[in-house]
């Protein structure tokens, strides 16, 4: 676009979802990639290689030269990392989950404001062309239930499945339902890593409003569904094949489906254009860092009581034996 200002980006952490920011960022119009950083040269290099970029180990040499970066190294560094690139003017996209903790979360939601920079968080499902139908099909959802099921790919286990996979659907709910959540209960497993494996919630809002969320990592299938009732039809989603089934009620009492195929979109490089826009257009980011406080929040909670259902669990064991 004719006197567009190319802006200056870098990716923190290429490996194996950063190397696709690279990717995104090499081809997004009005953007240049000028830098990679990874703790593992050999990798910062490969990356930097294919597109022409600087490659370095200390991301904070990257800096001074970049307007945006993303931040997409394992979470316990999201704070750290993000926290030096915000502190020195730079916008952030930050992948799921913000942070750790909500205090990190806080720390980085203040501090972005204090600097004047945009944080947005990589919730990409928010740009699933399905999940955008139906949203816009049925924006006040009466009850939703969410699944999502993925094999046991080794990767990820730095977090448990709801920090994992289950944040997604609790953004997409919390970006759906207005109301305050008014109360959740939760169960989650461990089966091939030390951490919670597989996890069901449910969540009641104040309005009366229900989402039942479902998650593995350890299923033999991928499956990413989302399912929405309202008073008057039902939506399906299916987010892994771009997929939506409407059924609903006409005016003349009749039952009418209607089945729609989205042609194959690229969440991913929705997330980066929509980030860079609003860096460009000095806008809140689709995805932000106060939206992905909320999940944060929504999925600490889930794990505490998660933990509690497990310690009550080994407590009755334990009597048990005696």
């Amino acid at each position: 676009m004719a006197g567009m200002r190319t802006l200056r980006a870098a990716v923190i952490g290429v490996g194996y979802l950063g190397r696709y920011h690279a990717e995104k960022y090499a081809v997004c119009q009005g953007v240049e990639l000028a830098g990679v950083a990874d703790t593992n040269e050999a990798r910062a290099r490969e990356i930097a290689g294919r597109h022409g970029c600087r490659a370095v180990r200390d991301f904070r040499e990257l800096l001074p030269a970049v307007d945006l970066v993303s931040v997409v190294v394992p979470t316990e560094a999201h704070c750290a990392v993000a926290s030096a690139c915000l502190a020195a003017g730079v916008h952030v996209l930050v992948e799921k989950p913000i942070a750790r903790t909500l205090e990190e979360a806080d720390a980085l939601v203040a501090l972005a404001g204090a600097r004047g920079s945009h944080l947005a968080v990589g919730h990409l499902e928010r740009f699933n062309p399905a999940f955008a139908a139906l949203w816009e099909m049925l924006p006040e959802p009466l009850y939703i239930e969410a699944e999502r099921l993925s094999a046991f790919k080794g990767r990820g286990a730095d977090v448990d499945v709801v920090a994992d996979l289950m944040i997604h659907d609790i953004d997409l709910v919390l970006a759906m339902m207005r109301a305050e959540v008014a109360s959740v209960s939760a169960c989650g497993y461990k089966a091939l890593t030390e951490s919670v494996d597989i996890a069901n919630v449910r969540i009641e809002f104040a309005n009366g409003a229900v989402a039942n969320l479902s998650a593995s990592r350890v299923s033999q299938a991928p499956v990413r569904k989302l399912r929405a009732f309202g008073s008057d039809r039902y939506v399906s989603a299916d987010l892994q094949n771009a997929q939506l089934r409407v059924v609903r009620r006409a005016e003349s009492g009749e039952v009418v489906q209607d089945e729609r195929v989205f042609p194959e979109a690229d969440a991913l490089r929705g997330v980066i254009e929509s980030f860079v826009a609003a860096v460009r257009e000095n806008r809140a980011p689709a995805v932000s860092g106060t939206d992905g406080r909320r999940a944060l929040a929504l999925a600490i909670e889930v794990r505490r009581l998660i933990d509690e259902r497990q310690a009550r669990m080994s407590s009755g064991a334990k009597v048990q034996r005696k």
